[in-house]
């Protein structure tokens, strides 16, 4: 973060400095946990349902922190005030103030806001990836991509920073247009329209609505960034003012992947074609389904002034920058794991299993598969089609981990043709047994679920 005295932070937030002096400097991150802070650094004293972090304030100073960001002040030590503290009404509400207040101080960095149903994160890394080459570029760790988790993004940049990349998740309507007013993007990117968060939304109609709110912010003279393969993502261009451009498969798309094909391993390469020219890309992630995110991040390259053949190079560079999406690992005996259990939807998941059984051609596959959780009332329904897509893949075997992700075998089922075996299984444990009992080198296994599922530790089992 640029460094703030506490009087300045204090007028940003609408707070209070109180236990200290109002010069005092905070240099260091903007953190929520006590175990993290450093020299120098703010702590953002959160109130959440199990724990309080005003009750880790004190802590927090006595490991290096300047100051405490807290609703209430920090009560007396024996030795007089415990340390200085910006009291704010909310300490959520501050974090965004805050944040957009550090941002008004950037006027070189450029913002890039990615939404989508799918490929949200993964496409975030690539656009980081590929805007290095443009200048210090600071992106979103993981998915953190809520209230609290983009502010907290905002808040590493300073003044050498110049591109953000900021993913913006939502739970409804109303949740991008929040974030957006803590940070405005000057390009902003939809990737699709899917079921994901569905038992929340309702349709896919209104989680249109709700990620349209992105480009709605992109300013005139900024760059709203569309799927053309999407019909709900490509009407968004009604919705901005910025300028539109579009990716994806379709010819009229302004930046393409033509010649497109995959290796052995499951990984695309194809001609990236832009209006500036052609260049030949050649990716490391696996999947078919990675081709659109490529684009994404080609399009927001372009928009960023780099030529074809730059971001070309810089996507054949990548390589997974979060944990356990589609983590490709080989172990000694040739059993190759497909760790992608950070989270699913039923796009994501037909997706995996496609990429299961390209590469399994000649080999034994399975995928484990769980929960896709917040699918409402059409859960059962898109369950037992994933189970369907599993069975008509032609891989080995499926096992289904837990009882919401029962249906998926009840689908597989209905697939007379398919001669694979199918079992259900409580929890990780029996599918750890299960898989024990039938694994044999140069096997292939695909590990997938929703959050909620847990499912990373089969994949980790199966590596340890």
């Amino acid at each position: 973060m640029i460094p703030l005295a506490l009087a300045e932070i204090a007028e940003i937030t609408g707070g209070t400095v109180t236990g200290g002096r109002p010069g005092t400097a905070v240099r260091g991150p903007v953190v929520i946990d006590s175990r993290a802070v450093g020299p120098g650094a703010l702590f953002a004293a959160f109130r959440g349902e199990r724990v309080d972090g005003h009750d880790y304030a004190a802590r927090a100073l006595a490991s290096g922190a300047a100051a405490v960001l807290a609703e209430r002040p920090l009560p007396d030590g024996p030795d007089g005030p415990t340390g200085p503290v910006v009291v704010v009404d909310d300490v959520q509400e501050a974090l965004g103030r805050l944040a957009r207040g550090v941002l008004a101080r950037l006027p070189r960095a450029t913002v890039v806001g990615v939404t989508g149903s799918a490929g949200k994160t993964s496409t975030k890394d690539l656009i980081a990836r590929v805007l290095d080459g443009a200048g210090a570029t600071v992106a979103t760790a993981g998915s953190f991509n809520n209230e609290i988790g983009l502010p907290l993004t905002v808040l590493r940049a300073d003044e050498g920073t110049r591109n953000l990349v900021l993913e913006m998740g939502a739970r409804g309507v109303g949740h991008i247009a929040y974030l957006t007013r803590i940070a405005r993007p000057d390009i902003g990117v939809v990737l699709n329209v899917g079921t994901a968060h569905l038992g929340e939304f309702g349709s896919r109609e209104a989680v249109a609505q709700a990620k349209g709110e992105l480009v709605e912010a992109v300013p005139r003279g900024g760059t709203a960034v569309l799927n053309a393969d999407d019909p709900l993502v490509r009407t968004m261009a009604a919705r901005t003012s910025g300028h539109v451009v579009t990716f994806g498969r379709a010819p009229d798309a302004t930046v393409r992947a033509v010649d497109e094909r995959l290796d052995e391993a499951g990984r695309a390469r194809f001609t990236l074609a832009t209006p500036e020219g052609t260049a030949s890309v050649a990716l490391r992630l696996h999947g078919a389904h990675a081709v659109a995110n490529a684009l994404a991040a080609a399009a927001v390259g372009r928009a960023a002034g780099l030529a074809p053949a730059q971001v070309a190079e810089a996507l054949s560079a990548a390589v997974p920058a979060s944990r356990w999406r589609m983590e490709v690992t080989e172990r000694p005996d040739g059993l190759t794991v497909v760790n992608d259990a950070y989270n699913a939807n039923p796009e994501s998941v037909r997706a995996a299993v496609d990429v299961l059984a390209h590469m399994a051609r000649g080999r034994r596959a399975y995928a484990v598969l769980g929960e896709m959780a917040e699918l409402g009332a059409g859960a059962v329904a898109e369950h037992a089609k994933i189970g369907q897509h599993v069975a008509r893949s032609g891989i080995a075997g499926l096992i289904t981990v837990g009882e919401a992700a029962a249906a998926m075998a009840d689908g597989a089922a209905q697939v007379a043709s398919w001669t694979g075996e199918c079992v259900q299984v409580e929890d990780v444990g029996a599918a750890m047994t299960a898989l024990e009992e039938r694994l044999r080198p140069r096997d292939v296994v695909l590990v997938k679920g929703s959050r909620v599922a847990g499912l990373e530790r089969i994949a980790e089992g199966l590596l340890a």
